[in-house]
């Protein structure tokens, strides 16, 4: 029950942000009942977090196993930038920063900020290593460089979203990894 608990409150976030996010909604979406949700958590900040940090540490296992795979430190960037995402639905991670009362919590807060500086610093990581190997020209900052793909990814989803079409998520990651394949050797 604890389970269908986390999964029904992440995808509640993700549907509808914090505040249209209530116990009742959890409730009717995981098939718990009230002492259930308490049984196992004190409350919805406690449920939240739990959601939260289920969703970023998702995140970052994905990004991880691309940014780890096979292939020359640029492929790897390549097949994080351009696997597959439900573009329109955007970022379950990424759209919390849009929430205010998430952003007002240190607390729910902390596992959004921890995962955006876990990624950019893993892609800077990627980045240096391009550089190191010659495959990569000297000249970007490998820090900025990730920072600028953060958020070319994060703004691909709201101008998705904006103009209800993926493919303009797909022309952002395009457009990404052209600039990067400019400074390739």
């Amino acid at each position: 029950m604890r389970e269908r608990l986390i999964e029904s409150t992440r995808e509640l976030l993700w549907e509808r942000g914090y505040v249209g996010t209530s116990p009742k909604a959890i409730q009717q979406r995981s098939g718990a009942g009230q002492g259930s949700m308490y049984h196992h958590f004190r409350g919805k900040p406690d449920l939240a977090l739990a959601a939260i940090a289920r969703s970023a540490e998702e995140m970052r296992g994905r990004a991880e196993a691309e940014l780890s795979g096979p292939g020359t430190p640029l492929q790897r960037i390549t097949a994080y930038l351009s696997r597959e995402r439900d573009a329109l639905r955007g970022c379950p991670v990424g759209r919390l920063t849009q929430d205010p009362d998430v952003m007002a919590d240190p607390e729910l807060r902390r596992p959004v900020e921890e995962t955006f500086t876990w990624l950019r610093t893993r892609l800077a990581a990627v980045l240096a290593e391009a550089r190191a190997d010659g495959e990569l020209a000297a000249g970007p900052d490998p820090a900025a460089t990730a920072t600028a793909l953060v958020a070319v990814l994060q703004g691909g989803y709201v101008l998705a979203r904006a103009a209800a079409d993926a493919e303009v998520y797909a022309q952002a990651v395009d457009g990404a990894l052209g600039l990067l394949a400019g400074h390739a050797q």
